[in-house]
C-alpha cells in the first residue's frame, strides 16, 4: 500500500499493541486511523513472545483491562474468521513458603474483591491437576481457572485484519524519521516514503517507542533486557488443557506448547541489551542462545518437573523485551507533546494486556482522558528523573528481579539511590531517618530509636518499625512533630487570568481574596477525581498550588492541559524552589510563636486555611494553616537554601515542648484516624468527590462553572451506587494494607481502598467504598453488620462514619 498524504490518527508500530489500539480506534470510533510498521506486523518482540495470559492485579482497573483481553481473543476470531490460538487452561501458582502463602490467601481476597473466581489448592490437589509436578516442597496453590494462554502472531494478525475490515490503513516496511513541530504539537509524521498529515499520533513502537518518543520531545522511560525460553520436545501427560504454571519461589514459568512445555524465568541477575538506541534492522532476530545464563531456570524447572531431565529441547528464544522501571507498562498522553499518546513497555506480558491496553488507549486518544483508572500504568508517574537512561537501566533491572519475588508490604526499592535529596537529608539520617524513595526523592519513613536496627526488615506480619511508628504518631497527638516533606511537588501559576482559569479547573471555589488557602480536587468529564492538592492564593494574580510527589507531571500536566488557550495565565514548577517543614501538634503554635515572634499566629489571627509570610530565622517562609494529620500545624514552605536553618531553628525551640522528627508512616497512620482521603487509593479518576464525602468541597451552589460540573450535578442528584467508609477490626495483629473484601450481613459490598494501623485508637483501620447498585445512604450503611475477609480469612469489624480522633472535641472512637 502507498504511503497516504494524510490522516487523522497514526499509529506507529505493527505489534500487538498497535494493532490493538487501531483496531479499537476504528471499531469502536470510526476514526481515519493509518498504521506504519517498519518492518513486518509482529517483527519487533510480539513474534517471539510466550503468550501466558493472566488477569489478576493489584489494580481493580488495571485487572478489568486484562480481563477485557481475554473477552476479545474469545471471541475475535469469529469476526475476522482468524484465530488467535486462545486457551483457557487455568493457571497454577506454586507457594514454597508461608511469607508466599500468606500472599497468595492475600491474592485470593483481591479477586475476590475484584470479582474472579480464585481457588486455594493443597500440594495433594495440585498433583492431581498436575501429575508431572513434584510438590513435596509446596505449601499450597493458587489456580485462576479463567486464565490461560494464546498465540501473540495469530492475535496480532486477527486484530490487524479486524482493523482493517474497520477502514485502517497499515502499511509494511515503512520507518519514521522524525515529526514535524508546531509549538507542542506534531503536524506530520515524517517517514521513510515522505510526509503525513495528522492530528494525532499513538506511538506503539514497542523497544522502538523511547527513540520515536524523543524525536518529537517525549521521554518513554523504558529499557530492553533479554528474555530466554525454551521449548522442548513432546512430554507424555503435557496435553493442551495442562494449566500453565508459575512458580516463582524458582522464578520460573511453564505453558503447554505442541506436547511439550515452553519454559523461562524472571533471574536476578537480568542481562539489559542496550541504553543507547534500538537498531532499526532488528526484525524477526534474536540473541545468540545464552545457555549459562539460563541454567539457573533449567535447573529449577527440572526440580519442580524431573521428566524434563530425560526431554530434549526442540528451540531457544533469547529476545529482547521492553521492561519500565516499576514494572509497569506505560499509557496514555504524553505530558511533553500536546498529540502524543503512548502505548509501550509491557514487561513482558505484552499478550496478556494487548486487547484491554489496546481498547482503554483509543478510547484515551479520542477522549482526552482515560475512561478508568488507569494511575499505576500513566506516563504521567515520570519526571525528568527518568530521561536518565543508565538510571532506569539500574531501576528496570531490579524491578525485572523482583516480577516473581515475594511482593511484602511497604517495600522501597534499592538502586539508583540516593537520587535527590533534601538539604536536611545528612540530619535526618544523624538521627535514625530510615528513607524511602518517591519519584527520586529520599524521605524519612521511620526514625529508629536507640537499638532500633536503622532499616527496613520486611515480612508479611507487623514489621520492625512499627514500634517506632506509633512513638512518632503519639509525639504529634500529644506534643509537636516536624516532617520534612520537601519533596511535594509545588506550582505557582501566575497571571491576571489565573484566578479565572483556576476557579474553572478546580470543583472548589478557589477565588478567594489572597491570603487564603483552598483544598480541592480537579475533576474529569465524568466527575471523577483527578487530582486532589491545595491552592493559595498569594495575590491577585498569583497562586501556590501544592500536590503530593508522585503528583508531579500528572497533576502539572493536568492543569497546564485545561488552561484555555489565549489565557494570561502561566504555570511555572517551583518545586526545587522551596523546602517543606510541616509542623503538626497541639504544641506547634508554641513553637512557631518562639521562631517567628514577629508574625501573631494566633488562631484570631491565623486561622485554618489561611496562608501568610513570615520570617524565620531570618529567612522570608509561606506559612500554610493546614493539616493531613488531624492536628494543629502548618506547612513551612521555606526557600531551599534556608531549610536547614529553619529545621534547626524550629528543632531548637520545639526542644522544651517534646519536639520529634517523624516521618511518612506516622503521617499514614495519623490520616488514617482522621479520616483524610490519599488520591491513588481513597481517591481516584473512578470515584466522584460524593462519593468519597468530599461533596463540600464541589462549588454545585455557586453557579460558577467549572470541569465536571454536569457529571457532578447529575452524580449529586441522584442515589449514590457507592460510599467510603471507615471500618476498624478490634483484633490488634491483623494487618490492613488494601484490597481485603468488605462483606456486609455476610454478602460482599466492596473492597478496602487503604488500610493501615491507628496508634491513637489502638486498632487497625481501612476505607473501602460500600457498593449497591440500588443506592447507598447514611441509613443502609448503619443497618448492616461488617466484616473484612483479610487473606481469606474473615474478621469481624465495625463500621465508622466520622473520624475516629477529633482533636477539638478530645474524641477518640474505640
Amino acid at each position: 500500500m502507498s504511503l497516504p498524504q494524510q490522516a487523522q490518527i497514526v499509529v506507529i508500530g505493527g505489534g500487538i499493541i498497535g494493532c490493538s489500539t487501531a483496531y479499537h480506534l476504528a471499531r469502536d470510533h470510526k476514526a481515519d486511523v493509518l498504521l506504519l510498521e517498519q518492518g513486518k506486523l509482529t517483527s519487533g518482540s510480539t513474534w517471539h513472545a510466550a503468550g501466558l495470559v493472566g488477569q489478576l492485579r493489584s489494580s481493580a482497573s488495571i485487572t478489568q483491562v486484562l480481563k477485557y483481553s481475554v473477552d476479545l481473543y474469545k471471541r475475535l476470531d469469529a469476526e475476522t474468521g482468524l484465530e488467535t490460538g486462545w486457551r483457557m487452561t487455568g493457571c497454577l501458582r506454586l507457594a514454597c513458603n508461608e511469607d508466599r502463602w500468606t500472599e497468595y490467601r492475600r491474592l485470593a481476597t483481591t479477586a475476590r474483591s475484584f470479582g474472579m473466581e480464585m481457588h486455594l489448592l493443597s500440594p495433594d490437589e495440585v498433583k492431581a491437576m498436575w501429575p508431572l509436578m513434584r510438590v513435596d516442597d509446596l505449601v499450597g496453590a493458587t489456580f485462576l481457572p479463567t486464565d490461560g494462554q494464546a498465540s501473540p502472531s495469530d492475535i496480532t494478525q486477527s486484530l490487524a485484519k479486524g482493523a482493517r475490515m474497520h477502514g485502517v490503513r497499515i502499511v509494511e516496511g515503512i520507518r519514521v524519521t522524525g515529526f514535524v513541530m508546531d509549538g507542542s504539537r506534531i503536524t506530520h509524521v515524517e517517514t521513510t516514503q515522505g510526509r503525513v498529515a495528522c492530528d494525532k499520533v499513538v506511538n506503539c513502537a514497542g523497544q522502538w517507542a523511547r527513540q520515536v518518543g524523543a524525536m518529537a520531545g517525549v521521554n518513554v522511560p523504558l529499557q530492553p533486557v533479554k528474555h530466554q525460553y525454551i521449548i522442548t520436545e513432546p512430554i507424555q501427560g503435557i496435553t493442551s488443557n495442562t494449566p500453565t504454571v508459575r512458580d516463582p519461589d524458582r522464578r520460573t514459568y511453564f505453558k503447554e506448547e505442541v506436547g511439550g512445555l515452553a519454559l523461562g524465568g524472571y533471574e536476578p541477575d537480568p542481562i539489559a541489551w542496550t541504553t543507547g538506541d534500538v537498531p532499526d534492522d532488528f526484525q524477526f532476530q534474536l540473541f545468540e542462545d545464552d545457555w549459562d545464563h539460563f541454567e539457573q531456570h533449567l535447573v529449577n524447572s527440572i526440580h519442580r518437573v524431573p521428566a524434563l531431565e530425560q526431554t530434549g529441547v526442540k528451540q531457544m528464544i533469547n529476545g529482547p523485551e521492553s521492561f519500565t522501571p516499576d514494572g509497569n507498562f506505560i499509557l496514555g498522553a504524553a505530558p511533553e507533546c500536546a498529540n502524543m499518546y503512548v502505548g509501550a513497555g509491557f514487561n513482558a506480558f505484552g499478550i496478556a494486556s494487548g486487547g484491554g491496553a489496546g481498547w482503554v488507549l483509543a478510547e484515551w486518544v479520542m477522549k482526552g482522558e482515560a475512561p478508568l483508572d488507569l494511575w499505576s500504568v500513566d506516563i504521567r508517574r515520570f519526571s525528568g528523573l527518568h530521561s536518565d537512561r543508565d538510571w532506569v537501566c539500574e531501576r528496570t533491572l531490579e524491578a525485572y528481579g523482583k516480577h516473581y519475588t515475594i511482593v511484602f508490604p511497604h517495600e522501597e526499592y534499592a538502586s539508583g539511590r540516593p537520587r535527590i535529596v533534601s538539604p536536611l537529608y545528612e540530619r535526618l539520617k544523624g538521627r535514625g531517618a530510615v528513607f524511602g524513595s518517591k519519584l527520586g526523592w529520599e524521605r524519612p519513613n521511620w526514625f529508629a530509636r536507640p537499638g532500633d536496627e536503622p532499616r527496613d526488615v520486611y515480612s508479611m506480619g507487623r514489621q520492625n518499625w512499627f514500634e517506632a511508628v506509633g512513638e512518632e504518631h503519639r509525639a504529634v497527638r500529644e506534643a509537636v512533630g516536624l516532617f520534612d516533606q520537601s519533596s511535594f511537588a509545588k506550582f505557582e501559576l501566575r497571571g491576571p487570568d489565573a484566578a479565572e482559569q483556576l476557579e474553572f479547573i478546580c470543583a472548589n471555589k478557589v477565588g478567594k481574596p489572597a491570603g487564603r488557602l483552598t483544598y480541592t480536587q480537579l475533576l474529569n468529564s465524568r466527575g471523577g477525581i483527578e487530582c486532589d492538592l491545595t491552592v493559595a492564593r498569594l495575590a491577585d494574580d498569583l497562586f501556590y498550588i501544592v500536590t503530593g510527589t508522585g503528583f508531579r507531571t500528572h497533576d502539572g500536566s493536568w492543569i497546564a492541559e485545561h488552561l484555555r488557550a489565549g489565557s494570561n495565565a502561566t504555570l511555572v514548577d517551583v518545586t526545587e524552589e522551596f523546602g517543606t517543614l510541616s509542623l503538626m501538634g497541639p504544641k506547634a503554635r508554641d513553637v512557631l510563636a518562639t521562631v517567628a515572634p514577629g508574625a501573631d499566629v494566633s488562631g484570631e489571627a491565623f486561622p485554618f486555611g489561611h496562608v501568610r509570610v513570615i520570617e524565620i530565622a531570618g529567612h522570608p517562609v509561606r506559612a500554610l494553616r493546614v493539616t493531613y494529620v488531624g492536628e494543629l500545624g502548618w506547612e513551612l514552605h521555606v526557600p531551599i537554601a534556608a531549610t536547614g536553618a529553619v529545621f534547626d531553628a524550629l528543632m531548637e525551640a520545639g526542644a522544651p515542648h517534646g519536639i520529634r522528627p517523624a516521618g511518612y508512616r506516622a503521617i499514614e497512620s495519623l490520616r488514617l484516624e482522621k479520616g483524610y482521603r490519599a488520591w491513588g487509593a481513597d481517591i481516584t479518576p473512578n470515584d466522584s468527590p460524593f462519593e468519597a464525602g468530599l461533596g463540600w468541597a464541589v462549588k454545585l451552589r455557586s453557579g460558577l462553572p467549572f470541569l465536571g460540573r454536569e457529571a457532578s450535578e447529575r452524580i449529586a442528584a441522584a442515589p449514590l451506587r457507592k460510599q467510603l467508609a471507615c471500618f476498624t477490626v478490634e483484633d490488634q495483629s491483623v494487618v490492613l494494607l488494601g484490597r481485603e473484601t468488605i462483606l456486609r450481613d455476610g454478602e460482599f459490598a466492596g473492597y478496602l481502598s487503604s488500610g493501615g494501623y491507628g496508634y491513637t485508637v489502638d486498632r487497625p483501620i481501612g476505607y473501602g467504598y460500600v457498593r449497591r447498585a440500588d443506592g447507598v445512604d447514611e441509613a443502609y450503611l448503619r443497618a448492616g453488620s461488617y466484616e473484612l475477609v483479610v487473606a481469606n480469612e474473615r474478621v469481624p469489624a465495625r463500621i465508622e462514619l466520622g473520624p475516629l480522633y477529633d482533636p477539638q472535641n478530645v474524641r477518640v472512637k474505640a
